[in-house]
């Protein structure tokens, strides 16, 4: 907008100073900001040729140094610098052809080396008038570049939003659900492996319909490499629902919390990781909120505490496999892919457990007073296990989309946000009794947790 300005004041005075050799304007280098240098260039040729008078310059250059002024005076306050400083340019050029005419004796032609300085004077212009395009441009850019950043957060800030209500919702949607149906279907080990089954047919539905890359093809090494992972997430899941089975699911998140320990005490036996003492600090709360949970727990058992304690062992392995013996191997295969497969790997290696664990319970197995109190229906357990496992699969993918937008630490807040969330949401659903040293406990526990999150960010930026 400002060189379309400027534009038309050099054409008139050009005009004034004796025409414009337009063939000089077709040859111009910077279209809107080339026209104009190469009008006020031309305009210097045509005075190095026709040799014109002193004075004849000195307006030429004062009428220029005049409509930048104006110019200024009418511009952003970003442009007015750049225009300011061209017009007191023009002004240095106007008394220097001042001083060399008086030195001539009032000679009324100019020398070669003031036609020279006209030039010079004319590139300055030139070279001020590109500038001006590029601020324009980059102004203007900048603007629209700005608006779209800061649409572009609002958008990720939004999405991002909804990925943690939605993980949040499934989390909480799977552990209702699957407490339920075990209450009415005590076979922990046959529903773990229905969830495999459901989140194998899940991952190939998105593979099938391209809603996430397929896989690259997978080798015979990472296979070997992704075996062990599949083992232990298979016998980390099963004991989870083993615990959620016997006790409340508020006391099964409770002593789950206690992941950070078993991160730490197997970080440092087998990666040999050194903990700052600020983080071993803040395992203390937990510990002890954990304890103080389960001796005042109502529906306190321990197998239920036990396989609680063997997920988290189980969970932790499977970090610290990944990072000591497969990490380097299963390059090229993004986390959401690399789910997909240990889950399959897992429906096949559930099945044999399942018919050897269960098999002979579940034939002679007769309907409990749970499964009655809903009608015996086949359908009513079976629908609500269906949820339950695309709730466990859902959740479980939705963490590795947040993980991906957020860095670790976040994620491991919101993690810890989800257990709270979890924890209200199930003693208020299924009524649990709780008593205030339980809830104390229980709250020692998490908010040991946050301290822990909070002890790692702070060491991370030392």
């Amino acid at each position: 907008m400002l060189v379309s300005s400027v534009a038309p004041m050099f054409s008139r005075v050009g005009g004034k100073s004796g025409g414009v050799n337009r063939s000089g304007v077709s040859r111009g280098g910077n279209r809107a900001a080339g026209s104009v240098g190469c009008s006020v260039g031309c305009s210097g040729g045509s005075l190095l040729k026709n040799r014109v008078s002193v004075r004849r310059r000195q307006h030429i250059i004062h009428v220029c140094s005049s409509s930048l002024v104006s110019l200024a005076s009418r511009s952003s306050p970003s442009s007015q610098p750049l225009f300011a400083a061209v017009g007191g340019g023009c002004t240095r050029r106007k008394g220097l052809l001042s001083r060399r005419a008086r030195h001539n004796d009032g000679s009324r032609h100019a020398t070669l080396e003031e036609d020279s300085d006209g030039l010079s004077a004319s590139r300055v212009v030139c070279r001020a008038s590109q500038s001006v395009s590029a601020a324009a441009a980059d102004s203007g850019g900048s603007s629209a570049g700005g608006g779209g950043v800061v649409e572009r957060s609002a958008q990720a800030t939004l999405v991002l939003g909804m990925l943690f209500a939605l993980w949040y919702g499934f989390n909480i949607w799977y552990n209702i659900y699957n407490k339920q149906v075990l209450n009415m279907f005590p076979f922990p080990v046959t529903i773990t492996n229905l969830q495999f089954v459901v989140g194998s047919c899940v991952a190939a539905v998105l593979w099938t319909f391209r809603l996430h890359p397929l896989p690259p093809t997978v080798t015979r090494a990472q296979i070997a490499a992704i075996f062990p992972l599949a083992v232990v997430h298979t016998l980390g899941n099963v004991m989870t629902n083993v615990s959620l089975g016997k006790v409340a699911v508020s006391f099964t998140h409770t002593v789950k919390a206690m992941e950070p320990f078993f991160s730490v005490v197997l970080s440092s036996i087998f990666l040999g990781e050194s903990t700052p003492p600020i983080v071993l600090l803040s395992l203390v709360p937990i510990v002890l909120g954990v304890i103080l949970a389960s001796f005042t727990e109502p529906t306190f058992n321990w197998a239920g505490l036990f396989s609680a304690l063997g997920a988290n062992v189980t969970f932790q392995s499977r970090n610290v496999l990944t990072k000591k013996v497969v990490g380097e191997k299963l390059k090229g295969i993004d986390a959401i892919n690399l789910f997909g497969i240990i889950t399959i790997y897992s429906a096949l290696l559930c099945l044999p457990v399942t018919l050897l664990a269960e098999g002979m319970r579940l034939a002679s197995w007769t309907p409990t007073a749970a499964f009655q109190s809903v009608g015996g229906a086949a359908p009513a357990i079976v629908q609500k296990a269906m949820v339950a496992a695309v709730c466990f699969h859902g959740y479980q993918q939705l963490s590795f989309m947040v993980l991906s937008r957020v860095t670790p630490v976040t994620h491991s807040v919101g993690n810890c946000l989800k257990r709270v969330v979890v924890i209200v949401s199930s003693i208020m659903f299924f009524r649990t009794p709780v008593n205030p040293l339980n809830l104390a406990g229980t709250g020692i526990a998490l908010a040991g947790v946050f301290a822990y999150s909070a002890a790692k960010r702070a060491s991370l930026k030392k």
